[in-house]
């Protein structure tokens, strides 16, 4: 699987939005109502984000 810009991850009562993805870090934003969009931004590496998300739910995959 591909972290790609822009997906939306559920884990929990959490949502993990995708804000910018480099080639070895993933800025994301932490939210508890992903319509209101209000959340704080972190920037973690690939491999931190992956094991964040790990049994998480992708709920959009952009094209």
């Amino acid at each position: 699987m591909k972290i790609l810009q822009g997906q939306i991850w559920k884990k929990g009562e959490e949502y993990y939005r995708v804000v910018e993805r480099e080639r070895l870090s993933v800025k994301y934003k932490v939210m508890t109502d992903p319509i209101e969009g209000e959340g704080f931004t972190h920037l973690v590496t690939k491999k931190e984000f992956c094991r964040l998300i790990k049994g998480a739910e992708l709920l959009t995959e952009e094209p």
